[in-house]
Formats: structure tokens, sequence, C-alpha cells
């Protein structure tokens, strides 16, 4: 038999008992809240004979925190406050001097607990009790694994109801689909409420009842994140490694940049079948049948490469242009077309290509079937325009040229007059291209046709002529009346020909006017001289700061120029204490400034540098940045007016690429609106990419600069290589923010995360509600090849194109409308609430997007 050791007290025949028992120093190591489970026996007071008043059943739980070791026999003091109770401890069964002793069994627990550690103690007032045994532990979530997230053992909080937040982080091979990952703990220990969720990457599938996520098996792959498992490689693919995303073609077998990583790999077609050819004198019409092996693919097309050939030298070459083939000889889809504009007595090949969708990705050409014929003779083309060398009462004299294409020997030429107006036509036949025509009326209108003759026949007539007769018969006199003609035609041509000398002399001593760079002027002040307007400083009045530049305030005023009306103008004032390098980058501004002269540039009224401050004076804009604006007037604007403010941007940048500026900075901040919404380009200096000190977030430290990586081209942000074409991609930022009324750029994306996403060909989606032409456009600006993207000239043609055809611009992107529509019906009625949800959306994409392959 083991004996039991155990704390006993019973002295209940003496009064006043206030007993104490104290633990050992118990570390709390990072518990909020300690449990205690006390075991214990109580004899009931009323089976101890003549037992006084005093007899207790109870005892008392108390603890005391401390950071360190300390407590003695006398301190802290056995009372409660230093010591903190707990509860009063009452069995649920007591003994009898007759009876084996009952154990009770209570848990309590106290916290919270912020301190290193804590002494628990035990209170009897009169008791005749044991304490058998004290077990001191706290509860915890253990380790555990949901949604493919694991989450580390986890205390229970401070409180009994406490939920206490265990961050997750996706398992191996696994990536976040939402975040927050958490998860709860409560108080008894249990997980509850998870949030967020990971999935398998892509190569990878989920195992172990979605505890892991392991490789693809070589032979099999999954190309997306997700719940899905991996599936065996498309036909005509294969892969010969693990956590494979895509499986590689086979020799011979391609996919299209449009084809998803699931579709088969596919190959180019066989050549067209059964080409049938009819010539018709100069036309021919070529139809022919499908291939017999589309590739696996049903995107055909063909294509029709015409070529001339010299049988004498045994060589063709490329049919010119004046060939037309109907309805074009590139991309079709029908199998037949119609050739025209062939030279008569040719020989011609024509080669009918098939192509299909993975036809650019092979290395070798086209599949193709040939055809050679020969043209028929054919009629010659149309004369050109007759001209009148001379005419009399009753004749006139005429000439031409030969026709373009005479497609064999000219025989002779068939003139046609009839009276103007006359139904009744004449002919006579000529062996020259001249002619003379007898025995008209005297002061007639007469209307000549010429046309000429081969083996093959007539061709066309020329346009129809009209020529007169003179009003008198006597040759002397006609003579006389013809000489004063014969002069003033001579003279209208000697002026002529002078006016054609001067105004070739003109356009070539005229010269496109560019932009100078006053960098370049040894003396800076001269620059100043020559593009700014020198204004006496008792000419401008300010009347209130407005903001803060770089360099000094920005400030409201009037401006009253002598012989002009008086105009509210912004001035910019360089601050006092200023080095030279800074009043010169200052004026640089209005150096490069005061040479533009457009509607859509902010125009430079005058310099003040001879007075203190030195002083920018500028055509002041009522409604200031494009982008604040924006936000400010969210959803109140039409499309119609919002592309009538791209458009005057983009006409804006178009002058300053045709003089060959390069703005470097476009961005909607540096676009300003006037009271009448003609938004002008503005911030012409350059001197945020010459200081290493700024401080603005918007601008990012790159190879020795600072750049506005949001709107850079990256061509620029890599190699400082900053043109019109950057400009472009910069344009297309400025049109996205316009049309999400002002959004930032790529939302709370890193600057860095930003670059990796445009090198990986993420673009920033369509806003919402914005027209699927207007974010095509964008997006053409966004081409990574600079030298593909559009000049601002067609963008200014394409933007009035779509002002003049507005239905073009009620077609939206169908995945914006239904977002919003979805927003609207769970209740997101205002613009803005529902621009920001959906910029999360896109934000998150973004991230899931961003993942990368893994390499096989």
């Amino acid at each position: 038999m083991n004996p039991i050791r155990t704390y006993q007290v019973c002295n209940v025949r003496e009064s006043n008992q206030n007993n104490w028992l104290r633990s050992d120093f118990i570390p709390r190591k990072d518990v909020l809240r300690v449990y205690v489970e006390m075991k214990f026996t109580v004899r009931d007071c009323n089976s101890i004979p003549n037992i006084p008043g005093s007899c207790k059943e109870t005892f008392n739980l108390f603890y005391y925190e401390s950071d360190s070791d300390s407590a003695t026999a006398t301190s802290p003091f056995w009372m409660e406050n230093p010591y903190v109770k707990v509860d009063t401890i009452a069995p649920d069964e007591s003994f009898s001097m007759l009876e084996s002793g009952r154990v009770n069994t209570k848990v309590r627990s106290f916290g919270p607990l912020s301190k290193v550690g804590f002494y628990l103690a035990f209170q009897d007032l009169g008791a005749c009790m044991s304490l058998i045994s004290v077990r001191v532990f706290y509860k915890k979530c253990s380790t555990t694994i949901a949604n493919f997230a694991m989450f580390p053992e986890t205390a229970t909080g401070a409180e009994a109801t406490s939920l206490v937040i265990a961050p997750g982080t996706c398992v191996s091979n696994a990536l976040e689909v939402s975040v927050p990952l958490k998860l709860y703990c409560n108080g008894d220990g249990e997980w509850m409420v998870p949030v967020g969720s990971c999935t398998c990457a892509n190569g990878f599938e989920p195992a172990m009842k979605d505890t892991q996520c392991q490789a693809c098996s070589p032979g099999t792959f999954k190309s997306k994140q997700g719940e899905g498992f991996c599936t065996p490689c498309p036909p005509n693919s294969r892969t010969s490694s693990g956590a494979a995303s895509l499986c590689s073609c086979r020799n011979g077998y391609y996919r299209s940049d449009t084809d998803s990583p699931d579709n088969a790999c596919t190959t180019i077609p066989s050549a067209p079948r059964s080409v049938i050819s009819n010539v018709n004198e100069t036309s021919l019409v070529l139809e022919w049948s499908e291939p017999r092996d589309s590739g696996g693919r049903g995107d055909i097309f063909y294509n029709i490469i015409c070529k001339k050939c010299l049988p004498e030298r045994g060589m063709c070459s490329r049919c010119d242009d004046n060939v037309d083939i109907s309805p074009r000889h590139l991309g079709l889809t029908q199998r037949r077309v119609a050739v025209r504009n062939l030279q008569a007595h040719t020989q011609y090949s024509f080669e009918i290509q098939a192509v299909n969708g993975v036809s650019n990705k092979s290395p070798y050409t086209p599949q193709f079937s040939a055809v050679n014929i020969t043209t028929n003779q054919a009629a010659p083309s149309a004369v050109p325009t007759v001209h009148l060398m001379g005419a009399t009462a009753s004749t006139m004299s005429l000439s031409w040229l030969p026709p373009e294409k005479p497609n064999g020997i000219i025989l002779d030429y068939e003139i046609k007059y009839h009276e103007k107006g006359e139904a009744i036509a004449h002919t006579m036949t000529a062996q020259r291209s001249s002619a003379r025509i007898e025995g008209l009326k005297t002061g007639t209108h007469y209307v000549v046709q010429v046309r000429a003759r081969t083996v093959a026949g007539y061709g066309r007539y020329s346009s129809p002529a009209d020529f007169s007769t003179n009003l008198k018969s006597d040759p002397e006199k006609s003579l006389q009346e013809q000489l004063p003609l014969i002069v003033g035609s001579a003279t209208a041509s000697l002026v002529f020909i002078i006016a054609v000398a001067v105004i070739a002399i003109v356009c070539l001593s005229e010269h496109i006017v560019v932009y100078i760079d006053p960098f370049t002027y040894e003396d800076p002040n001269e620059a100043i001289r020559e593009f700014a307007k020198e204004i006496d400083i008792s000419c401008v009045k300010i009347e209130e700061v407005i903001g803060a530049g770089e360099f000094g305030e920005v400030c409201r005023g009037r401006c009253k120029l002598p012989g002009r009306r008086e105009i509210i103008v912004a001035i910019k004032t360089l601050k006092v204490g200023y080095t030279d390098r800074q009043r010169r980058d200052f004026l640089s501004e209005a150096s490069i400034m005061g040479q533009f002269d457009h509607p859509n540039i902010i125009r430079l009224e005058g310099v003040v540098t001879k007075s203190r401050p030195v002083m920018i004076v500028t055509e002041f804009m009522e409604n200031g940045a494009l982008d604040s604006f924006l936000r400010l007037n969210d959803g109140q604007f039409t499309v119609i007016q919002l592309v009538g403010m791209l458009r005057g941007i983009a006409a804006g940048m178009k002058y300053l690429s045709d003089m060959n500026y390069v703005h470097r900075d476009l961005a909607a901040r540096n676009i300003l609106v006037n009271s009448n919404l003609v938004c002008k380009v503005s911030d012409f200096g350059l001197s945020r990419f010459l200081e290493d000190d700024a401080t603005d977030p918007t601008y990012t430290s790159s190879l020795g600069g600072k750049i506005p990586i949001r709107w850079t081209a990256p061509e620029a942000i890599a190699y400082r290589k900053f043109t019109s074409a950057s400009d472009v991609w910069s344009y297309g930022i400025v049109m996205w923010e316009v049309m999400s009324y002002g959004e930032r750029p790529y939302w709370d994306m890193s600057n860095q995360d930003v670059i990796n996403a445009v090198e990986q060909d993420y673009r920033l989606p369509p806003p919402m509600d914005c027209p699927t032409a207007l974010h095509q456009l964008m997006l053409d600006c966004w081409v990574k090849e600079r030298n593909l993207r559009p000049k601002f000239s067609q963008i200014v043609a394409t933007l009035d194109k779509l002002i003049r055809n507005a239905a073009s611009l009620k077609v939206v992107t169908s995945n914006t409308i239904h977002s919003g529509d979805y927003l609207l019906r769970i209740g997101v009625t205002l613009a803005g609430h529902q621009k920001k949800i959906l910029g999360s959306i896109q934000d998150m994409r973004l991230q899931m997007n961003q993942t990368l392959p893994v390499q096989v």
C-alpha cells in the first residue's frame, strides 16, 4: 500500500484560525491564464463533538504575481492584497468520523497574468481538511493545418471567453488565395472561425487529406494555382520531370500565344488542295479546297503570294502594288479570290499558303500550292487627260499621252466629240497622239474624249474634256484675237512658275521649329532673355498663396501689362537664400515653357528676374491639377467629356513630340484644368531628375536620378531611355487615371512590385465602366516594344474618331459591368466604395498572377 502525502489542518477547536500554505515560485512563460486543479477532503463540522461555532468547511485560494522568486516567511504579508483572491473553495461532499475521506476535485482559473511568475496560496480559517494534490496547468490550441495553412501552437487568452488570433502560413508549395490567414483559439483550447486560405501552386496537387501539396508526377501537370489535381499532358506534349505547370510540345508541334496550357499542341496545316484558276484577259479567279490536314486547329487562314515571272531569265519576283487581289491577299477565311490589273501576255505564279494560329511559331515556311498562269491579250488602259493645243472658229488642235498600259501595240486612236448638251456624237481616228478636228461651229463648246485601240480592241475613253472654238472666222483677226490669249497664257504660266519657285525657296528656307535645351547655353540668362519676356515687378500683384513648390511658393495673383487688360495669373516664386544652381533650375522651366505656343500647353506670361523675389508668371488654371480635380468630382462627367479631356492632353503632347521635346514626367498631377475643362500639360522642370535628396515617394532612385516608376516606360526605368515613345507609355497611364477618376495606378503596390509586374507583362485592367476602345488604346500605349506604340498623332486621330462615333464608347468590358452590377446588388452604391473594392480585387489578382512558373 503506497502512502499518500497530504497537507492537513484540523485546528477546529481553536478560534481565530488563519493558516496559510504557499507554493514555490511558478514561472509563467507566455501564459496569460492559469488553471488550478485541487483534490482535497473536508470533514463535516457536525460530525465533530463539542465543536465551536467557528468551525469551517471551506478554504480560500489566492495567487501572488512577482517578477522574481522573492517571497519569504514574512513577505508578502499573509493577507488578501497583496495576495489576490481567486475563490472560496467548498467541497461537494464532506465526511464524518465514521466514514473514509471523500475526495473532492475543484478547478479554478485566474488571469490575465503579466509578470514573470506567481505563487499559489491556500488560506484555512478553521476547517478540518486535507489538501491531497494541486495541479497547475494552462490550455492551448495544438498545432494544426487547415485550408493548406499551418497554424502554430497557441495558448488561450486572458479570459475564458477570449479569442486569440493565430497567424497562419501556407504549407510548402501552397500560395495564399485570400488574406490575412488566421485562426482563432478559444478559451477551451479549440480552434474556430478560420479566415483566409491557401491552395496548391501550379505544378502541385492536394495530398494527405488536404494537408500537403505534392508535386505532379512526370507526365502530368497543373497549369493554375487552385484546388484541382494534376492531369495528364494534353496530346502532342510531354514533361520529363515532376512539378510541371506546363507540358512542353513535342518537336513539330506548338501552342499559339492565345492557347491555354490545357490545350493540345498543334502543328501547321498541309497545303491547300485542288487549286482551280480561271483567266479572263488580265483578270484571274482562284479557287481551292481546304488542306487535308488542318494541324489539329480550326483557325485556318490563307495567304496569296503573287509573283511575276520572266521565263527568258528563269526568275520570278513579287508583283507590284497595282495588282489588286480581292477581298485581300493575307488572312483570308474564304477559299476564293479575284485578281485584277495583271499585265497582258505575262506569266504569273500564284502561291496559296495555308496558315493557322501556330504557323508563326514554326521555323518552316507555310505549306502552299502553286499555280502558273499566262494572261491573255487585253485592251489598253484609258488615255490620260486630253489637251487643247489651239483653236480657230471652226477647228481645234488636240494632243494626249499614250495609255499607261498599252497592253500591246497601239494601232490607232478614236476621238469622240459632240456639242455640249447634245446627244449626237461624231468620231474620227488618228494614227498618232494628236489630231485636228475640223468643220466645227463658231464659238461653240464641245466635249471631247479619246481612246486607244490594239489588236485586243478599244480601251476605255479618257475623261470628258470641255473645249470651245473661237468666235471670229477671219484668220488674221483670229490670230489677233488669239494673241492676247497666248500672251496671257504665257504670262500666267510665267507667274505660276515664279510662284512655285518662291514657294519652294520659302519652304526650303523655313525650318521646323524644334525645342532648344536651355542647358546647352553657356550663359543660362541668355536662354531666359531669348525665350521668356521680362515683366516689371510693378505689373504683378500676389493675392494669396495656393501651394508650395520645390523652389518656393505657388500663388494666385493678377498681372496688368501696359496696353493689355488685367488677367488672373499663377505665380511661382523662388525662395530666399537660393543658390545659383537653384536659380538656374528654377528659371529653366520658363526657358522651356516660353518656346511653346499651343492651346493645350500651359502658357508662360513672363518672368521677373530683375527684382526679388524671382518669379515665373503663367496663366491661371481654375480647377488645378487633374488628378485631384477628378477625385473631387468622382463620377460627375460623361464619357465624352472625359475623352475630350484626353484628346486635349494628346494634342498637347503631339505638339511637344513634333518639337522633339520629351516630357519624362507626364502624369495627371502635371496636367492643369481650367474652368472650361480644357486640360493643359505643365511641369517642365527637370530638377527632380537632378536632385538626389528628394523625398517624394512618387519618384524612385534609378541609375542616379529620380523616376516616377508608375508612369514610366520599362526602357526608361531600366536604361533611362526617354523618348516620345516613353511619353506615350505615360500617356496610357494618364488615360487610366482619367477613366478611374484619379485612382492611384497599381493601387498600393510598392514601386518594386510595379516594376516586376510590368516586366512580367501585367497591364492595368480597365477602370469601372471604361469603354473597351479606350482600354485597348491604353494597351497599345503599353506595348513593351517602344517602336510599336502609337504616335501621338495617331492617338489624336483615334480619339477624334471615337468622339465622332459616340456609339463606340458605349461598348464596355464585360467583366467590369458584371462587377459593378454585383456590387450594386449587394448594396454598395457609392462609386468611391465600388472603386476601392474593385481596386483591391485587382490588387489580389495581380499578386496571384505574379507566381513564378516552376521550371521543368
